[in-house]
């Protein structure tokens, strides 16, 4: 099988010749230390060394006059979550409404045709924006006034909703307009999960952030294709919901958190999900050991045996990752699964 085809066909639930794995995004900081352990120069370098399955691409933005894209602190450095935005005491639909908005019509359509051409053919290409909705709201508000606005004044989170939507949206019909059939799956990500729960209740989960999820779910499956979401934590009370909307690849697998572990989720899910990730950051990446790690990913394999793309439960590799640990987590899925 192709890469793209292995991929494809853990979506699909399908057998594959071997259990597909992807790398994930090393954050920066690991680079040195994992170019230097696998002898590369490049994080493309490196998912070629450990026969990696899938390319990501995110769909990007540029003003030809370098105004910002979404800009949630009016120009201020953004320090934390619950920093206030620029909505933070917003009671009028009307602010909102005057407020700058970017125009997704300079999407880089050429940047990203450029990144994806030498990889279309062979790898599974990941693309579209980002669309991390549910945090640019947060921003807007500040974390805490957003959640408590959700109840005070829901026609205001609502209408910033609709623009950082329109804006997300608007670049994703440019972006697969143009080089559709050259991507496989729409990939976009909004951590709503703790360590034990999401942050809101399935409830406003529905009324507030599920609905976009449905626009943009929708219009990948409008242009064929496949749609994998991002979020960290603790999201199994809304996974049905997500099922329900169409969403037909789930990441990361954040395995250390509460209802996340693998046998939960096969069990439960296994039949409407293909999962990517499954391997702790949180403990066994950064402290366990290379046979550890090994004796993982052969459980993990054997949970779910389709439908599981291995990959660390976190794709932002942190440098408390011994390299030898991505080594064996790689090599072992590759040996085992082509082995059973």
């Amino acid at each position: 099988m192709t890469h793209k085809e292995r991929i494809l066909a853990a979506i699909d639930h399908k057998a594959t010749d071997r259990t597909p794995i992807w790398l994930g995004c090393p954050h920066g900081d690991s680079h040195a230390r994992l170019f230097a352990h696998f002898g590369v120069s490049s994080i493309l370098e490196l998912q070629d060394a450990i026969d990696d399955d899938m390319r990501w691409f995110a769909a990007g933005w540029k003003h030809p006059e370098g105004k910002p894209g979404l800009d949630p602190m009016g120009g201020k450095p953004k320090k934390s979550h619950n920093q206030p935005g620029i909505f933070a005491e917003c009671e009028d639909v009307a602010e909102v409404e005057r407020a700058y908005w970017p125009d997704p019509k300079y999407a880089d359509v050429e940047g990203l045709r450029r990144a994806i051409a030498p990889w279309k053919d062979e790898y599974a290409i990941f693309s579209g924006t980002w669309a991390c909705f549910f945090h640019n709201v947060g921003d807007y508000f500040g974390m805490d006034n957003y959640f408590v606005k959700m109840y005070t004044h829901p026609a205001v989170v609502e209408a910033v909703t609709e623009h950082i939507l329109d804006y997300y949206e608007g670049i994703n019909e440019i972006v697969f307009s143009a080089l559709g059939d050259q991507i496989d799956v729409m990939f976009f990500g909004n951590d709503f999960g703790t360590q034990l729960n999401t942050f809101v209740s399935p409830e406003l989960f529905r009324k507030f952030v599920l609905p976009g999820m449905r626009r943009l779910t929708d219009q990948a499956h409008r242009f064929g294709l496949k749609v994998a979401l991002h979020s960290c934590g603790s999201i199994y009370r809304v996974i049905p919901d997500l099922i329900e909307i169409g969403v037909e690849a789930l990441h990361p697998i954040q395995a250390k958190a509460a209802n996340m572990d693998a046998e939960r989720l096969r069990r439960e899910f296994g039949k409407d999900l293909c999962f990517i990730g499954g391997i702790d950051t949180q403990q066994l990446l950064c402290r366990g050991t290379p046979q550890e790690v090994r004796d993982e990913v052969r459980r993990v394999i054997d949970v779910f045996r389709t439908g599981i793309v291995i990959s660390p439960s976190h794709e932002a590799i942190l440098p408390d990752v011994p390299p030898a640990n991505i080594e064996a987590m790689f090599d072992e899925a590759l040996r085992y699964s082509a082995a059973r």
